[in-house]
C-alpha cells in the first residue's frame, strides 16, 4: 500500500512553483482591481461634475390684461400675474472645488492614573 502511494502521480502537490504562480496571480488581480476602482471613481467624478455644472436659473415675465366696460371709460384689471426669477449660484463643492483639509497630528495628553 505504501509503494502504491509513492508511485501514485494523480492529485495535486503544492510545490514552491505553484505557490509562486498563485502569488503572482493574486498580486496581478489586486493591481487590476485597483485600476478598475480608479477608473470607476474618475467616471463617477465626471458625472458629478456634469450635474454640478447644470445651470438651473430661470426667469419668466408677468402677465396683465385689462377689460373695458361698454363704450369708453370704466376700464378695469381683468387678470394679473407677477413674474419670477431664480439665479443659480455655484455651490461649495461644484466641479471639484472642495478641498479635504486635515489637521496636523496632535500629541496625546498626559495619562491620568
Amino acid at each position: 500500500m505504501l509503494r502504491a502511494l509513492l508511485n501514485d502521480e494523480s492529485g495535486f502537490i503544492v510545490s514552491a512553483e505553484l505557490v509562486l504562480i498563485a502569488t503572482i496571480l493574486v498580486i496581478g488581480l489586486i493591481v487590476g482591481l485597483s485600476s478598475i476602482q480608479h477608473a470607476v471613481v474618475a467616471e463617477l467624478n465626471d458625472v458629478g461634475d456634469a450635474i454640478g455644472a447644470a445651470n438651473q436659473s430661470y426667469w419668466y415675465t408677468g402677465f396683465s390684461a385689462e377689460k373695458s366696460f361698454g363704450g369708453g371709460g370704466g376700464n378695469g384689471l381683468k387678470a394679473y400675474t407677477r413674474g419670477s426669477a431664480f439665479q443659480d449660484e455655484t455651490d461649495d463643492c461644484d466641479n471639484d472645488q472642495c478641498d479635504i483639509a486635515c489637521d496636523v497630528p496632535v500629541n496625546e495628553g498626559p495619562k491620568r492614573i
